[in-house]
């Protein structure tokens, strides 16, 4: 059956400097096995399904799947699927926020100035990293043990844990590790006169080697949440993420005073087609 399909890029208005998210616009009567094969044969970091909501909450429902797994919820693949329902026809709610049903809950997305931008899901492990995995992330990375500033589980479903170093300079030096066990992010301030806050990267396993991530939501989210809470960062930001990979990645944060931190960028259409599934 031929489904219609999209290519999105996303955290970028110009194509090809963001990262790009297939979209399936309907993936009703597919089965899990299907999805993951389509999701293995594209080989980009996500791709996802639209199906119908479970119920009256949601606009629509999203999986979302990597080469190899089914993830709870990622933060690009929900901004460039929210993307493709709307160029679709969808029509968001009266209050304009359009609401995303996912494995993880109900995440809303909206539009902003900067693009359209997703509530941060709350995490689901966070705290400090123990002494004998910081030095484990420091032989992985290259670096010193005393390079790393702080470390924390940043976990909003992906599994994230995050480093951070002295300056974005240290983060664009990092050498991809050969091999790496678990999902890490790895953040790093600019000066005060930048127009970037912060240089981020994620590096993640597949296959026995290790993968960057061009631009990365649920990362940018889950720091947010971190360098907020310590005051090493104020709303609103602006992050910069892909430079060592030759994109151009920009991540927008912003808060509400009830706390919600949004995350959000541009997304552009860059393929329009129809699969067979």
């Amino acid at each position: 059956m031929r489904r219609n399909f999209c290519e999105v890029d996303v955290f970028t208005t110009t194509p090809y400097y963001g990262n790009p998210v297939a979209v399936v616009l309907d993936g009703t009567g597919l089965s899990t096995e299907q999805m993951q094969r389509f999701a293995h044969w594209t080989n980009l970091s996500e791709t996802t399904f639209l199906l119908p909501p479970s119920g009256s909450d949601a606009d629509y429902r999203v999986r979302i799947f990597t080469p190899v797994a089914e993830l709870p919820f990622a933060g690009h693949p929900t901004l460039g699927t929210c993307h493709a329902w709307l160029t679709a026809g969808g029509a968001p709610r009266p209050s304009a926020v359009v609401v995303q049903e996912c494995e993880a809950g109900l995440v809303r997305v909206r539009q902003t100035e900067a693009g359209l931008s997703f509530a941060a899901p709350p995490l689901v492990r966070s705290g400090p990293v123990d002494e004998s995995l910081q030095q484990h992330i420091a032989e992985l990375a290259g670096i010193n043990r005393a390079d790393i500033v702080d470390a924390q589980w940043v976990d909003n479903g992906p599994g994230w844990v995050a480093v951070l170093l002295d300056d974005a300079d240290a983060v664009l030096a990092l050498r991809p590790p050969n091999s790496v066990d678990l999902v890490l992010g790895v953040v790093g301030p600019y000066p005060d006169e930048s127009p970037f806050a912060f240089e981020v990267r994620a590096f993640f396993p597949k296959n026995g080697a290790t993968v960057e991530d061009p631009v990365t939501g649920s990362l940018n989210a889950s720091l947010a949440e971190w360098l907020l809470r310590t005051g090493r960062a104020g709303a609103p930001y602006l992050a910069s993420q892909g430079t060592a990979l030759g994109r151009a990645g920009r991540v927008y944060v912003s808060t509400e005073p009830d706390g919600t931190i949004w995350v959000g960028g541009g997304t552009v259409t860059c393929i329009t087609g129809q699969v067979e599934l």
